[in-house]
């Protein structure tokens, strides 16, 4: 079950931001591992490159490949990379992204700007210039990753562009589910709660001004109705059955991974 032998997934944000798992790079290689090549794309060359060598390690085939998912010309190119070492694109996975806190009044309009393209334009470009080749192939997933902070508000932390953007990324899926349903394209979303990967220590503990990231990770894992935050690793297997044949009638919708977080309502 859930095997991608023979495919070529291509994920972006494959990398991690500091030691550990994140959502990108636990994805390519639970990917690899399934049997899809892969080829990851990062902004960080390092990154990119640390998650090829996990998936050659382990007897897998995969390429890292530097781009900007913000900047088309890049993005256009690392496709065509892509083409020109596997031949064809079975799976993409959009997982660019990060939040920025701020409401409407006191963000600057290019904060805002800058995140509704690190967290939605990426997902257009990466689709953009995938697309094509799945139609023209006959076949193909797309996988998205929005939040949910795109699903619901939390009380007392306002990031107005971000939750934008990941509901965005929602009602972005769908259409593409809907324009290629029938050219065998699949698309739906992931849609992650409070994760516990590389991000909190990196950017979430001095973004939330936490002097104690300890205290900070221990009340996240407690206002998880499961008792924890999810991983990197919950992500990746999210992606991996939507990506699979296990999943080929299931498009157009989203698989929120959160440990019953949006169900309990606000906090």
């Amino acid at each position: 079950m859930f095997r991608l032998d023979g495919k070529v997934a291509l994920v972006t944000g494959a990398g991690s931001v500091g030691p550990g798992w994140g959502n990108g790079k636990a994805t390519a290689v639970v990917l690899a591992r399934a049997g899809a090549r892969v080829f990851g794309i990062d902004v960080a060359a390092e990154a990119a490159a640390e998650t090829r060598d996990i998936i050659l390690g382990e007897g897998g085939e995969a390429v890292a490949h530097r781009a900007d998912m913000l900047e088309a010309e890049q993005v256009e190119a690392a496709v065509a990379a892509c083409l020109e070492r596997f031949g064809r694109i079975d799976i993409l996975v959009n997982n660019v992204g990060g939040s920025a806190p701020g409401g409407p009044v006191d963000m600057p309009e290019e904060l805002w700007d800058r995140q509704i393209d690190l967290n939605l334009k990426t997902a257009f470009l990466g689709c953009k210039y995938v697309l094509p080749h799945m139609e023209a192939h006959g076949r193909g997933v797309v996988v998205n990753i929005s939040s949910v902070a795109g699903l619901r508000m939390a009380t007392g932390r306002v990031h107005s562009a971000y939750s934008a953007a990941k509901a965005g990324i929602i009602s972005f899926s769908k259409s593409i589910a809907m324009g290629y349903a029938r050219k065998g394209i699949r698309c739906n979303t992931v849609v992650p709660g409070l994760m516990h990967t590389p991000l909190v220590e990196h950017r979430l503990v001095r973004q939330l001004g936490a002097n104690d990231a300890e205290a900070l990770i221990a009340r996240r894992h407690a206002s998880v109705p499961v008792g924890h935050m999810g991983t990197g690793w919950d992500i990746a297997h999210a992606v991996l059955f939507l990506a699979s044949e296990e999943a080929k009638y299931i498009t157009a919708t989203e698989l929120v991974v959160d440990g019953g977080f949006t169900a309990a309502g606000p906090v």
